[in-house]
């Protein structure tokens, strides 16, 4: 189940069309394998903290409004600031953690 609806983030955006439905939520899945990515997990949990929601939230909310690489005058962030600090609570840290062609 994903961690936000389209409506969440068009709310977070003001917005009031459904033009963009399908942008939208290609934005939603592409912010929650960011976030899943970055915890070291497959997916988001389910039932999603509300730190990972937020991160989604911003990410997609992010990536919604700057959809180019480049930037001019606007935010040359990847990420918006704030988005690590939500999900680092959740990252799934290996110590210790050798490979196994160096631990032979």
């Amino acid at each position: 189940m994903p961690a936000l609806t389209v409506d969440e983030l068009k709310a977070q955006l003001n917005l009031e069309h459904d033009l963009d439905n399908a942008l939208l939520a290609q934005k939603i899945a592409a912010a929650e394998a960011y976030a899943a990515s970055y915890i070291g997990e497959a997916a988001v949990p389910d039932p999603c903290p509300a730190s990972i929601k937020q991160a989604v939230l911003m990410l997609a909310a992010f990536w919604y409004e700057v959809r180019e690489a480049a930037s001019f005058g606007g935010s040359a962030y990847e990420v918006p600031f704030g988005v690590h600090d939500l999900l680092r609570p959740h990252k799934a840290w290996l110590v210790g953690y050798v490979p196994a062609e160096v631990a032979q």
